[in-house]
């Protein structure tokens, strides 16, 4: 499986930004797919998920602010990033979950991802 991960980029604060993954190889509509960032000098975070069945999952720090859709005659999955915020700034990344069945949750947890996107950049100024 491979992930590839576009649409980061320079935005004002209160500014959107729409990131896509798509993947190859593996059946995609069987993947819970997930979006982390990875914040100057932090670790990498889970930021929302979306499971095969469609139900998602959001970080406390960005509920009401982004949403996660998936498109799997496309095998794509988007982040849509609404009222960005300067604490927002991070690299972005889209990673694929291969394993878990329907009834498990979304994980949060970066291990349970088996692949991983390159990054995208995202720079929020003030």
């Amino acid at each position: 499986v491979q992930l590839q991960a576009s649409g980061g980029g320079l935005v004002q604060a209160g500014g959107s930004l729409r990131l896509s993954c798509v993947a190859s190889g593996g059946t995609f509509s069987r993947f819970v797919m997930g979006w982390f960032r990875q914040r100057p000098g932090k670790e990498r975070e889970f930021v929302a998920g979306v499971h095969r069945n469609s139900h998602t999952a959001f970080a406390d720090s960005v509920k009401g602010r982004f949403t996660i859709s998936r498109n799997n005659g496309k095998k794509m999955v988007d982040l849509q990033m609404n009222g960005l915020k300067p604490e927002d700034t991070a690299v972005y990344y889209c990673a694929a979950d291969t394993t878990s069945i329907l009834t498990s949750p979304i994980g949060q947890d970066s291990r349970v991802y088996e692949y991983w996107g390159q990054g995208t950049e995202v720079t929020v100024s003030s």
